[in-house]
């Protein structure tokens, strides 16, 4: 009988691992991803200093005191300058790794088809903060003015989405107060018409959309009639809504203090990301 050497076990593993990692070469293995929370914390501020019945100057602090408590993972802000959105995307960065995007889209003047102003001279409009965990990053802005408006009233309202590729849309507007009829034909074209644009013209991605819709649930038109079949809803118990695709389970809501500092209190839902495996799958 001819006796073999004896090769130490750990060599035999390590051989097996290098034997795999030949076997693998050139082949490109995603793992996949967990499914995560999604937080999106919905402000209304008042600042633009002309609605004098809710400004006070202060909203935008304690704005800041929230998302610092809070980490939402998106920020929607409506009745905002521009000015606001850097302040509040720097308060994001503080609190969050990886990139955060902040978009903004003013209103339109209808008298001057120039952005509607706050009184500090600032663009008026609303904006989305949104925070992208890393590796993604990749991210498109698509916003536009609304077809139906309130001739009387020069504010034109506008929507805006914020595209994290490959993980989410997340959408904003605020709407028509003059009247609830014309509100609920603005809600129809964001959630009926641009939307799934954006969804025919790239990618298929969950969807959120949050603000203030200036329609109520029980209300005459009742904002039910706005939201799709398909999707989830939420609400605050005034205006402010809160929809997503039937994809994203809902897990929780609250409203969240703003001490008086503007006329809304935040409203705070928790989603889940649904995960991603393979995208070549």
């Amino acid at each position: 009988m001819v006796s073999r050497p004896t090769v130490p076990r750990p060599l035999v593993a390590a051989a097996a691992l290098v034997s795999v990692a030949v076997l693998l070469a050139g082949c490109s293995v995603v793992a996949p991803v967990a499914p995560a929370p999604l937080r999106v914390l919905q402000l209304n501020l008042c600042n633009s200093g002309m609605a004098t019945g809710c400004y006070t100057g202060r909203a935008v602090a304690r704005a800041a005191e929230v998302i610092r408590a809070e980490t939402p993972d998106v920020v929607t802000l409506n009745e905002i300058c521009s000015g606001d959105v850097d302040t509040l995307e720097r308060v994001m960065t503080d609190v969050h790794a990886g990139t955060v995007v902040a978009a903004f889209q003013p209103a339109r003047n209808g008298r001057t088809g120039e952005p509607y102003r706050c009184v500090n001279g600032q663009q008026y409009g609303v904006g989305v903060l949104t925070h992208i965990a890393a590796p993604a990053g990749e991210h498109e802005v698509h916003a536009g003015i609304y077809p139906a408006q309130d001739p009387a009233d020069p504010e034109q309202r506008a929507w805006l989405c914020v595209e994290a590729r490959t993980l989410f849309f997340a959408c904003t507007t605020h709407l028509a107060y003059t009247s609830s009829t014309l509100a609920l034909a603005q809600c129809s074209h964001l959630v009926g018409t641009a939307i799934p644009q954006l969804h025919a013209d790239g990618r298929y991605q969950p969807t959120v959309v949050s603000g203030d819709l200036n329609l109520r649930q029980g209300g005459t038109p009742d904002v039910r009639s706005c939201v799709p079949a398909d999707y989830r809803h939420r609400h605050d118990g005034g205006v402010q809504q809160f929809m997503a695709t039937a994809d994203l389970p809902i897990e929780s809501t609250r409203s969240v203090s703003m001490e008086r500092t503007t006329d809304h209190a935040a409203f705070l839902v928790t989603l889940t990301l649904p995960g991603q495996g393979d995208p070549a799958h």
